[in-house]
């Protein structure tokens, strides 16, 4: 899928708020993580949930990169 990316930005999203104890944040991200996933897959046809990278990554910010840089 050409749009798949979304779901590593909500994944990573999803970790941040883990991590830094924002559990109704997290769970609405994992809600939106579904959403997208169905809607992607119903844009080519398929029905497929699923994605192989882990929400329970630690979100580990770049030091070196500020807001919009």
């Amino acid at each position: 899928m050409q749009n798949d990316w979304i779901i590593d930005v909500l994944a990573d999203l999803n970790a941040f708020a883990q991590c830094n104890g924002l559990p109704a944040l997290a769970t609405q991200l994992e809600e939106a993580a579904v959403v997208a996933s169905v809607e992607l897959a119903s844009q080519h046809g398929g029905l497929s949930v699923g994605h192989t990278r882990s929400t329970a990554e630690p979100y580990i910010p770049d030091a070196g990169r500020g807001i919009g840089a």
